[in-house]
């Protein structure tokens, strides 16, 4: 069974109420980065980029925005 790490950056953001815009605000990130990130679409993401989000999103615990998922082949 393979594993795929999956972006909740949606999920996230929808609990708190936040729009991409908003999170892209208040990190200074790229609205582009944050648009693929909110759809899971990055290859790869800095660490700066978590490490600015879950500042912003008070985030203690990096399972709430970063999972491993199982996958079938």
């Amino acid at each position: 069974m393979k594993r795929r790490i999956t972006i909740k950056l949606k999920e996230v953001l929808d609990k708190r109420g936040m729009t991409q815009k908003q999170l892209a605000d208040l990190t200074e990130i790229r609205p582009a980065t944050i648009h693929d990130l909110y759809h899971d679409r990055s290859k790869q993401i800095p660490r700066n980029v978590i490490e600015q989000i879950a500042e912003a999103l008070n985030i203690d615990d990096i399972n709430e925005l970063i999972t491993i998922e199982h996958i079938e082949e």
